[in-house]
C-alpha cells in the first residue's frame, strides 16, 4: 500500500486530540478563565447570559493564538524537510510527531510525569507577553476578553506544543494554521462548559481512570499517525482502489 502523508494532517484527529487534551487540562485553564471571571462586575460575573460572550471572546482569543502558532510550525516543519527529499523529510517529521503524541498520552494518563518539562520551551517567550495579560484585569469589554485570551493562548503548554508537533507534518503552512484551528476547536466544549458545568467537569477531569483513558486514547492517535497504513480510512481507500 503506497505512504500517504494525508492522515497526518487529519482535521479530525487534530480536533479529537483537542477534545480529549483540553479535558485533563480544565484545572489550568479553568484557573483562568477563573481569573478573567473574578475580574468581572458582580453582574455580569453572577449571569450566565452576560458572562458567556465574555468567555467565549476569550476561547476565541485563544484559539486564533493557536492558528497562529499552527502556521508558524508549518513555516518551520517546510523548512526542517528542505535538506531532504519531500518524503523522506516528511516521514522523519511524522515519526517525531508521533513520539510527542505519545509522550504525551503518557504524560495524561500519569506514568510520564517529566513531560511537562517540555513547557520550559515557551517559558522564555511566555515572560514577555505575560505582562501584557495582567494589563487587561480586570476585563472589562468583549475585546478585552479576546485580547487575555489571545495572550494566553501562548501559555506553555506540552500538549499544545504535541498538536504543534503534528502541525508541523502538513507540509504546507495554511494547513499547518488550520490544524491548529481545529485543534483550538476541539477544545472549546471543555473548557467553555467550565463556567456552567463546573464542579462536574472538575471532578471527571480528576477522575485518575479517565485521566488513563485520555491518555491510551492519545497512544493510538500516535500510532496511527506514526504507522499510517493502519489507518481504517487509508486500508478502505487502498480496497476501493483495487
Amino acid at each position: 500500500m503506497p505512504f500517504s502523508p494525508e492522515f497526518t494532517s487529519s482535521y479530525l484527529i487534530a480536533f479529537a486530540m483537542g477534545l480529549f487534551s483540553s479535558m485533563h487540562c480544565i484545572g489550568m485553564c479553568g484557573s483562568i478563565i477563573g481569573t478573567l471571571t473574578l475580574s468581572l462586575s458582580p453582574e455580569i460575573r453572577n449571569n450566565k447570559i452576560l458572562l458567556l460572550p465574555f468567555v467565549f471572546n476569550y476561547n476565541l482569543g485563544r484559539v486564533v493564538s493557536y492558528t497562529i502558532a499552527g502556521s508558524l510550525a508549518g513555516i518551520i516543519g517546510v523548512l526542517m524537510v528542505m535538506p531532504f527529499d519531500n518524503v523522506h523529510g516528511h516521514r522523519i517529521l511524522q515519526v517525531v510527531s508521533a513520539l510527542f503524541m505519545m509522550c504525551a498520552g503518557l504524560y495524561i494518563a500519569g506514568w510520564f510525569p517529566r513531560f511537562a518539562y517540555i513547557e520550559k520551551i515557551g517559558r522564555h517567550f511566555w515572560k514577555k507577553i505575560e505582562p501584557f495579560g495582567r494589563k487587561l484585569i480586570p476585563v472589562k469589554t468583549h475585546i478585552h476578553a479576546y485580547l487575555f485570551g489571545m495572550v494566553w493562548g501562548w501559555l506553555p503548554c506540552g500538549l499544545v506544543y504535541s498538536a504543534l508537533a503534528l502541525a508541523a507534518t502538513t507540509g504546507d503552512v495554511v494547513k499547518s494554521a488550520l490544524l491548529m484551528l481545529a485543534f483550538g476547536l476541539g477544545t472549546l466544549p471543555a473548557v467553555m462548559g467550565v463556567g456552567i458545568m463546573t464542579s462536574i467537569l472538575t471532578r471527571l477531569s480528576r477522575t485518575q481512570r479517565f485521566k488513563q483513558v485520555i491518555g491510551l486514547f492519545m497512544i493510538a492517535l500516535a500510532l496511527l499517525a506514526a504507522v499510517p497504513q493502519l489507518n481504517p480510512m487509508a486500508i478502505t481507500t487502498h480496497s476501493a482502489i483495487h
